[in-house]
């Protein structure tokens, strides 16, 4: 049975609470959107005055209802203190994003129909199959926000690739739904397609690699490392939704919404890169002195305005009412607290004793800045005190805009995070209260950075998985999209001085029915010397008149005229099923070639026709070709004799076929049985 290592079933832990609440909530959700379409519906068809002002009664209570829950559903989502380190030190919280909740799918019924009826295979070897892969998309209903739960996921989609390869035809339904709530607004969205469930499944993917990121420990360069990492594979899949899954019914996966969360996660990022840059600077200020404040500075103001361009995507109409409140004020106060660091930074620098090389001013600021004032060393001092001024009241916007806030006021954390900084910005100089009058505005700080992200794409490839249906066959032939017949009992049967049967073209091979099977005899004299007839060397052990070629399947390559194979009704194009009792669809070239040949003078073969546009046959196509050019593996024939090509023969009794043209010169009824 398949482990399903990586689940949690829903312990009693912060966020295994937090994810229970959430699925509560969305199932209410989808309860209220239900009857308040009931009640629309009966708004409409309704004349009755009286019946109408109380279903319209009843329609407010369930949309306050239904206002309710959404509020309750993005207050969770923005309740990312749970999923923050739980260190006491002061730091900016990250935002991390909820799991898409599903409710479970029954695909016993369905696949088993779908094997019986499209494979022909008996649906109950496969009980075990259908219940490990029911059981994988279980597990990851509830994974483990670790590596062991990303882990789980794309083992899911990596068997998606084979089961909708498998039970999905792209012509019809096969009557499984998929559905998934959204993560954002908690409405249930509904399709039939594998597409959407695999959507689903990295969008889950991308939120446990958000939840791994603000979990690392921010305090160490180790713990920021793997929270870059972790939030650029979570911007990584993502885009690659973005990029691959079209027509999304949800709004967590429509357009607009992943490149917002895409941008948010690369901010975040960068976030952690610069706090790692902080750390760094606090180790090796000694050495470096105060020119990296500028550096920092900068490096602050390209955080700060990716966070403002952040905002200003969140105020587009697609994504501002769908979006937590909290999320997008939060984003608003760290673009206004990083803009502070920037300019607190470059106060450092200015006010140091020593103060910037004029050629570094330059490219302080942007062009259309200060420049030529803070070329001349004489105005640094008061330079660096409109920066810090510029700081503190930037400071004190950031505090303001996290009070405005009802969920971001509550977070105790944040608060002792901008109240020290602004503290240390105001130790930073103490000039006299009236010296602030005649302050110069602060120029603008170019944002740079030195470092360059770059998204991290979903690795399938490092979590293979095995095809849990391998046995239905190999999946480039044997998929949902291919068609071909029902597999057939074909029996050889060759031997000497047996019974024979003369038509009237003179020959003789002999046909019986043995329960239920055609079973075809053969006289190796006679077939001996029409050997020599055709110029042929006559050879001991004469075969059965079919050449194989190809692997995983095998299929006939050619099938000699007149031949037993011919006979039996087999057919160039053919797929070899079994071989007796052997099961030979994942079989080579050389093993069935050895299987047939053990078989000694009785050989039981299982056989399909592809039914596909453009196959080489069907089962009741006439006679191919029997030209053996290129593909046709002369060593893959049993009897080890070559089809080769020679004058076509009167035709002989064959009851596997139908009659030709020629038969209907001699038999007019076509529908007569000769015997």
């Amino acid at each position: 049975m398949f482990s399903v290592s990586g689940s949690d079933p829903r312990v009693a832990t912060c966020r295994g609470r937090l994810q229970t609440r959430r699925c509560q909530l969305n199932q209410e959700i989808n309860k209220e959107l239900r009857l308040r379409a009931g009640a629309e519906n009966l708004f409409k068809a309704t004349t009755n005055r009286k019946l109408r002002e109380t279903v319209a009664l009843e329609l407010s209570f369930v949309n306050s209802n239904l206002q309710l829950l959404k509020e309750q559903l993005a207050e969770l989502n923005s309740s990312v203190e749970l999923y923050q380190n739980d260190s006491k030190e002061c730091v900016m919280p990250m935002i991390p994003l909820g799991l898409k909740e599903t409710k479970e799918v029954d695909f016993r019924e369905p696949f088993k129909d779908f094997i019986l009826e499209h494979y022909s295979e008996d649906a109950a070897a496969y009980d075990d199959a259908i219940s490990d892969f029911m059981d994988m998309r279980q597990a990851t209903r509830t994974p483990v926000r670790s590596s062991a739960g990303v882990a789980l996921l794309f083992k899911y989609y990596n068997q998606l690739y084979y089961i909708e390869r498998r039970f999905f035809p792209p012509d019809r339904s096969l009557g499984v739904y998929f559905e998934w709530f959204d993560s954002l607004t908690g409405v249930p969205s509904c399709q039939r397609t594998v597409a959407f469930e695999k959507a689903c499944v990295l969008f889950n993917i991308a939120g446990i690699y958000t939840q791994i990121g603000a979990k690392q420990e921010r305090f160490t360069c180790s713990g920021l490392d793997g929270s870059v990492d972790a939030l650029l594979r979570a911007a990584g899949a993502l885009r690659y939704i973005h990029e691959n899954f079209t027509n999304a019914p949800s709004v967590d996966l429509a357009a607009d919404t992943l490149l917002v969360l895409g941008a948010l996660m690369t901010a975040q990022a960068r976030e952690c890169l610069f706090e790692k840059l902080q750390l760094q600077a606090s180790e090796c200020r000694d050495q470096l002195g105060d020119q990296l404040s500028l550096d920092l500075a900068q490096e602050a103001a390209r955080l700060a305005d990716t966070y403002r361009q952040l905002y200003e995507k969140m105020q587009t109409e697609g994504v501002i009412n769908y979006v937590p409140y909290s999320w997008v004020s939060l984003v608003h106060v760290k673009a206004e607290f990083y803009r502070a660091v920037s300019h607190e930074y470059c106060a450092a620098g200015l006010l140091a004793p020593e103060g910037p090389p004029g050629d570094r001013l330059r490219d302080l600021y942007q062009p259309d800045g200060h420049g030529e004032q803070a070329s001349c060393e004489s105005s640094l001092p008061a330079l660096g005190r409109a920066h810090l001024a510029e700081a503190l009241a930037a400071y004190e916007e950031a505090l303001r805009l996290q009070r405005m806030c009802r969920e971001l006021r509550n977070k105790q954390s944040l608060s002792r995070l901008m109240s020290v900084s602004r503290e240390r910005a105001a130790g930073l100089v103490a000039p006299p209260a009236d010296d602030f009058d005649d302050l110069i505005d602060a120029p603008h700080i170019a944002p740079s950075s030195k470092f360059q992200l770059a998204l991290t794409p979903p690795d399938f490839s490092q979590h293979r998985v095995e095809d849990l249906f391998r046995s239905l066959g190999p999946i480039a032939v044997f998929s949902a999209k291919r068609h071909w017949s029902a597999p057939r009992l074909v029996t050889l049967h060759r031997h000497a001085g047996g019974p024979r049967r003369r038509d009237g073209a003179g020959d003789d091979d002999y046909v019986t029915k043995q329960n239920g099977v055609y079973i075809s005899s053969f006289d190796g004299e006679y077939h001996r010397s029409r050997a020599r007839e055709a110029g042929r060397a006559p050879a001991d052990g004469e075969g059965f008149g079919f050449t194989v070629r190809g692997d995983a399947p095998v299929m006939v390559a050619a099938v000699e005229q007149d031949s037993l194979a011919d006979m039996a009704g087999m057919r160039p194009g053919d797929f070899i099923m079994s071989v007796g009792d052997r099961d030979v669809k994942w079989s080579s070239h050389e093993e069935v070639v050895r299987l047939t040949r053990a078989a000694g003078d009785r050989l039981t073969l299982r056989l399909a026709s592809p039914m596909d546009q453009g196959a080489k046959s069907s089962p009741n196509g006439g006679r191919q070709s029997r030209s053996n050019q290129g593909s046709v593996s002369a060593a893959s024939t049993s009897s080890g004799s070559t089809a080769a090509a020679r004058p076509r023969r009167a035709p002989s009794w064959n009851p596997f076929k139908k009659n030709g043209a020629r038969d209907n010169s001699q038999h007019r009824h076509a529908n007569l049985v000769y015997r």
